[in-house]
């Protein structure tokens, strides 16, 4: 049943997302600044936190689970340091997937030869 909660949520969350692309004029680059945003928002209010617990990887997985990430990070690192947690929360709690993003891209670039279009 596990699989079948993070199959809908997930795919609840990229249908919402791709309706708001198609019936907005935002741009991708905005809707996941917006998706960030919102996941930390909601993880502030500690609304997305059962949404993981019930659908797992469906709801950590999209770019608001990214924002929650960064808000997690943030609040436990505000609990233990302080003020200086705001700054350093976020980047400990995101660091493995940001470097695991970097050294898949390095590899991708370097099994694939990007060509520029004419």
């Amino acid at each position: 049943m596990e699989y079948v909660n993070a199959f809908w949520v997930g795919g609840l969350i990229c249908a919402l997302v791709q309706i708001l692309l198609d019936r907005t004029k935002l741009l991708p680059g905005r809707v996941m600044v917006l998706l960030v945003c919102t996941g930390a928002l909601l993880g502030a209010l500690g609304i997305y936190r059962p949404m993981i617990d019930f659908a797992g990887a469906g709801a950590s997985v999209p770019l608001l689970g990214f924002g929650n990430a960064l808000w997690e990070g943030v609040r436990d690192a505000v609990d233990s340091r302080g003020f200086l947690g705001i700054f350093s929360g976020g980047f400990t709690a995101s660091a493995v997937g940001i470097s695991g993003a970097l050294i898949f891209s390095y590899l991708a670039s370097l099994i694939f030869q990007p060509k520029m279009k004419d």
